[in-house]
């Protein structure tokens, strides 16, 4: 996969920009999964793999996984049958699903959201595009009770609520990580393919990749939550990091996604707000970034350097509440997962010590030579 940041739409005259923290509720990561805790290194009569396991089982773990080539190279699990939900890593299946429908012309990214949602025609919101939406660049309407409380636990018709909000700045002009602005996209999906999007997504990602256990919930409304609505397994999660790997093949060698569009997503930044965003996916690139702790903590969340320094720049992830983790290694032809319940502050787990720890199980696989 080429590593050169994908061709962006012009840069906008200069503009105002400011970071946006959000605080504790329904999003991408805890507040820790960053982390500064210790990388895992195996001890002289341990292996990276045990050491690998014991950090997974010290966090609640429910699985784990590291697979490279398509072979396992570690796996394990408490139920192997038994999806767990993934919370915002159903953001980076929603922005493939995008993707599929680019592929079949239903719609481009740099299209108006406003020629798939009416009400948006006439507005302030009729700039924001389908991209600005990926990029979480979109300048909707947000506040942290709004947002967390009110669409993701509350609202029975989430993306009616979504809809309904307003806008508070000009397109690409702020990062903010944005829960309610990623579910209009359940709307522009189902008005551009004509098909109910949990149904779109079973038909044309989950039933292809053999992803069994998996599917997106819908709300009392009956739609897609696109935002945080993925119940999975690890398993599953390893044959959607190889579709990215593959550049949108399937195992069966059937054409998914297109390669043009992977590039797209994870290639480079989305916005020069954020080094650390393609759409929808989670980036390890050099730059100013704003980091998935921001998305929990309110606290710092800006660094200068890339998310996790000893992983190749290549390096991609789709994060999810109480640290689900999808990490895709290009440079090693590898993705390695973990799912489960929220870890515990003194169990040393964090995206730091979870990449580095599959880096080491990785690099302890290889034959001598």
């Amino acid at each position: 996969m080429s590593t050169a940041a994908p061709a962006r739409r012009p840069a906008r005259p200069t503009r105002p920009r400011r970071f946006v923290n959000a605080v504790a509720g329904l999003v991408a990561c805890t507040s820790a999964i960053l982390g500064c805790t210790a990388e895992p290194e195996p001890t002289e009569s341990g292996s990276a793999s045990s050491a690998f396991l014991a950090l997974a089982g010290e966090a609640g773990s429910t699985c784990v996984a590291i697979s490279a080539a398509g072979s396992t190279i570690v796996e394990q699990s408490t139920n192997e049958d038994a999806a767990v939900r993934a919370f915002s890593i159903t953001k980076s299946v929603t922005s493939l699903l995008i993707g599929i429908a680019q592929d079949d012309g239903s719609l481009r990214i740099e299209d108006a959201v406003a020629d798939f949602v009416p009400s948006w025609r006439d507005t302030a919101s009729s700039a924001v595009t389908i991209e600005d939406l990926l990029a979480n660049t979109s300048g909707r309407e947000w506040d942290s009770r709004t947002d967390y409380r009110e669409m993701a636990l509350e609202a029975q018709d989430k993306t009616a609520f979504a809809i309904a909000l307003g806008q508070e700045s000009r397109p690409d002009t702020e990062w903010v990580y944005n829960n309610s602005a990623i579910q209009v996209l359940e709307a522009v999906l189902e008005a551009a393919t004509g098909r109910p999007v949990a149904e779109f997504a079973r038909t044309r990602m989950f039933e292809p990749l053999g992803m069994d256990s998996s599917r997106i919930e819908a709300d009392a409304a009956g739609n897609a939550n696109l935002f945080a609505g993925l119940w999975t397994t690890c398993a599953d999660l390893v044959r959607l990091g190889d579709l990215v790997l593959s550049g949108g093949l399937a195992s069966s060698g059937t054409r998914v996604v297109s390669a043009e569009y992977i590039e797209q997503a994870t290639g480079g930044p989305s916005t020069d707000l954020n080094a650390a965003y393609g759409l929808l996916w989670w980036l390890n690139r050099d730059g100013t970034a704003v980091t998935p702790e921001v998305a929990t903590s309110g606290r710092g969340g800006v660094v200068d350097a890339p998310l996790v320094p000893v992983a190749s720049a290549d390096t991609i992830w789709a994060l999810g509440l109480n640290d689900q983790v999808l990490a895709i290694l290009p440079s090693e032809q590898a993705v390695a997962v973990r799912l489960g319940g929220r870890p515990a502050k003194d169990s040393g787990f964090s995206l730091r010590s979870f990449t580095a720890g599959a880096l080491s199980v990785l690099e302890q696989s290889r034959p001598n030579p």
